[in-house]
């Protein structure tokens, strides 16, 4: 029986949809527990690859003997062995192509929405990272928010829409995946903005982002106005869009808020997040639709695949928004973290142009799950 590779975006189609999927994930079981392809219907079977090289026939009971299998690796190389094995045994096998590197870097556009006077806002998800980016198009302008390192996606859309890239913003020094910011800028002939208290050290000239600023893109004048909302970094930024959108960046989530440590200072900017979140957000208009920059759990996707919620909702739903105490917030979000992203460290030095790490080693700094989050 032949095998088949399923492509990423097949996989995510199918999580989005909540169809079924048995994978048979055969990498360490430390890295399999640390992050895996998730799906509400989704099963899964972790057997290590080197326990699976003299044959796959003591694990076939553990198997659906219909369904197909879908075998996953790390980067390709081992699942295709494990698939042919199966095959052999005449089991429905296939295998996930450029393994879980290729699903930590694909990317969905979504419209999200019109804008008010012409023009459109696309999320971009990033399911198998959880990271979230935007392009807003008006006339044949576009702007580009929180873009990943996957540039070419960017340059691609916009060629397609017909639309030039005129303005790049990062909400943020980020600190779990590399910005592409810079570089689409660059390619694109851009300005790229940074939140200038954010960006101290940058090695690298950049626009720098302020309270209040305005830009206006396109034909219609669409305006892009930041709002400074700190909390997960000192510049931390959100963006109000057209009277309808508000980017929110790592500072709120539809099922969690941001994590103010990851530059080492979480007791001196819980302070900072929770006026963010009590404050300045519970003053904006409740209908504003709430864009963060990443999600935490498949649950957060809405049925068409985007991440998207009314603030109002979110101050009645969202835990973190409802903690009255101000010492129970604060142990919230000082004492109970999760496990820093991975290489986070690296990750902002090289969005501050401190380190230039090849594409191999970028993949290498991002593997693993969204970590920004508090729950």
């Amino acid at each position: 029986m032949a095998i088949r590779a399923m492509l990423p975006q097949e996989a995510a189609e199918k999580a989005i949809r909540k169809e079924p999927l048995f994978i048979l994930d055969v990498r360490n079981p430390a890295d399999f527990a640390d992050w895996k392809i998730e799906g509400e219907r989704f099963k899964h079977l972790n057997i290590p690859y080197y326990e699976l090289i003299d044959g796959v026939e003591e694990i076939l009971e553990q198997l659906p003997a219909e369904e197909e299998i879908v075998v996953v690796c790390a980067k390709e190389g081992s699942s295709v062995m494990v698939a042919e094995l199966l095959a052999e045994q005449g089991r429905n096998a296939a295998y996930l192509k450029g393994g879980m590197k290729a699903w930590s870097e694909l990317l969905m556009p979504f419209k999200i929405g019109d804008l008010k006077e012409g023009g459109e806002l696309y999320q971009f998800v990033r399911i198998g990272k959880g990271c979230l980016s935007y392009m807003l198009v008006s006339g044949h302008e576009a702007a580009l928010f929180d873009a990943t390192r996957m540039t070419e996606v960017y340059a691609d859309f916009a060629a397609k829409m017909n639309v030039q890239i005129k303005h790049v913003l990062d909400t943020h020094l980020h600190a779990d995946h590399i910005s592409g910011g810079r570089a689409i800028a660059e390619a694109a002939g851009a300005k790229y903005w940074l939140p200038a208290k954010d960006a101290g050290e940058a090695a690298f000239k950049y626009e720098p982002l302020e309270d209040g600023d305005e830009i206006l893109l396109g034909s219609s004048v669409i305006r892009i106005e930041a709002l400074h909302t700190p909390g997960h970094t000192a510049g931390s930024t959100s963006f109000l869009i057209d009277d309808q959108y508000l980017l929110t960046g790592d500072i709120l989530f539809i099922d969690s808020i941001g994590r103010p440590d990851l530059a080492g200072h979480a007791e001196d900017w819980a302070g900072d997040l929770r006026k963010t979140l009590y404050s300045i957000y519970k003053e904006l208009s409740g209908e504003l639709v709430v864009l963060p920059a990443h999600f935490m759990i498949m649950d957060e996707l809405n049925a068409d695949g985007t991440v998207a919620k009314k603030l109002g909702e979110l101050f009645e739903e969202n835990h973190g928004l409802n903690i009255r105490d101000e010492e129970e917030f604060r142990l919230l979000v000082t004492k109970s973290l999760p496990q820093q992203p991975n290489a986070y460290l690296e990750i902002r030095q090289t969005n501050m142009g401190m380190m230039q790490p090849n594409a191999e080693q970028q993949r290498d700094m991002e593997i693993g799950p969204n970590r920004c989050a508090v729950r």
